[in-house]
């Protein structure tokens, strides 16, 4: 049933005060992650919320109703219900010109992708752990949808740990034996030829020349780990065989660094790809073997700080109660610095590392987000472990950033200033 906004106009129209919900976004938040599956439910409700920026960790303002107070309450997050001269008075707070704050609306709910093979793998995702927490509804798309053209009914689209090389993850040193490896290679192959393509990798390929129309055409893109830099250098390497004879069967070009386009890319120029089939990585574009050095209770990054008025994009990407994160390894873990593009913007870094874990830049009508490590709880995961409990992690500042990611699209688009 949708929530009746026409309650509050009722009550104003009797003379009395009308109230507001603040969910405070700081460290009085008792569940950061769902509070951000109760703004969703608002929004799949059709009421339009007030996303505070800089102001208390990037809080949440919305019209009073018994409705929304008893989700925050069924769910766990804490809330205020304030009355309307508190919430004119933030709102005067916030449009100061020398305060670094901004009101964004929030007014549609958008529809959420999840690129995503059907069958179990033997590593989670992230994205769906916290989807799946915060209660967030999501459908899961694979090759057959996004070849058949429906990436347009979505208005945000995350890659799965993926490998778009066609090299399998780049597992076959250590995996090449294993039943799940086996049966992901039979089953990649099969829909290859299915769906008109003569090898995997050129089917990863259609896959990512898909998605990079989607996003052109005003798409959002998130993807974490080696969804990461394996899709830039798919797009680079579009035209030239990068794959080794185990991964589809023939040789791959020798001269294939040479003929690398990195015109094509999203966020990486001037990289080296791997040439040793045996060795776990795609590209010196990946930070991990400097992290892997770094011990971890030092491996953090710090989120950069943004003017929210001018800035809104990047400023509602780092929405967060800590501006220093602890950090995490992946396949992918973060970017060395020395080979992302100048126009991308790093909102996330570990500058005496020299990398970056946090990145964003536009595309066509479309934005991207590439978002380095595998589980921002998990400093290390491995093949095989357990998923992540998100009920022992509701305040991860590391999980925020995904979920800022998912509400991003339902911001109210406002006019460039000049």
């Amino acid at each position: 049933m949708k929530i009746k906004i026409s309650i509050v106009l009722l009550l104003l129209s009797f003379g009395l005060k009308a109230n507001m919900i603040l969910i405070p976004m700081d460290y009085s938040q008792s569940n950061h992650l769902k509070s951000y599956g109760v703004a969703f439910w608002v929004l799949q409700n059709e009421v339009t919320i007030e996303w505070l920026l800089n102001y208390r960790g990037g809080s949440f303002m919305l019209p009073y109703s018994k409705d929304i107070e008893s989700e925050c309450v069924i769910r766990g997050v804490s809330y205020e219900v304030i009355p309307d001269a508190k919430a004119t008075a933030i709102r005067v707070e916030i449009s100061n010109p020398e305060v670094n704050m901004e009101t964004v609306k929030l007014d549609k709910s958008p529809k959420i992708a999840v690129y995503s093979p059907k069958g179990k793998q033997p590593w989670d995702d992230a994205v769906t752990l916290v989807l799946t927490y915060a209660e967030i509804p999501y459908k899961v798309i694979y090759d057959d949808e996004i070849i058949r053209g429906e990436l347009h009914l979505y208005d945000w689209l995350h890659l799965h740990h993926e490998d778009f090389t066609g090299q399998y993850g780049r597992f076959y040193n250590a995996f090449r034996n294993a039943a799940w490896y086996q049966a992901q290679m039979t089953e990649f192959e099969e829909t290859a030829e299915r769906l008109g393509f003569s090898k995997v990798s050129e089917l990863k390929l259609g896959v990512a020349l898909k998605i990079k129309e989607y996003t052109a055409g005003g798409g959002f893109l998130f993807t974490m780990c080696s969804g990461t830099d394996s899709y830039d250098i798919a797009l680079s390497a579009e035209a030239v065989d990068i794959c080794e004879s185990m991964f589809d069967y023939d040789p791959a070009d020798p001269q294939a660094q040479s003929k690398l386009d990195y015109s094509k890319t999203f966020a990486f120029t001037d990289y080296t790809i791997s040439r040793n089939p045996l060795e776990y990585e795609f590209s010196d574009i990946d930070a991990t073997p400097h992290h892997s050095r770094t011990p971890e209770n030092l491996d953090f990054f710090t989120l950069f700080e943004y003017s929210a008025k001018w800035d809104p994009v990047p400023t509602m990407l780092t929405q967060n109660h800590e501006t220093k994160v602890k950090g995490f390894m992946g396949q992918t873990t973060a970017f060395d610095k020395k080979f992302i593009k100048p126009e991308v913007l790093i909102m996330g870094e570990t500058k005496s590392l020299n990398s970056a874990k946090y990145i964003h830049g536009k595309f066509g009508e479309g934005q991207w987000t590439f978002y380095g490590g595998h589980d921002p709880e998990d400093y290390q995961h491995f093949v095989g472990d357990p998923p992540t409990d998100l009920n022992l992690h509701p305040n991860s500042p590391g999980y925020r950033l995904i979920l800022n990611n998912v509400l991003f699209p339902a911001a109210r688009k406002k006019k460039q200033k000049t």
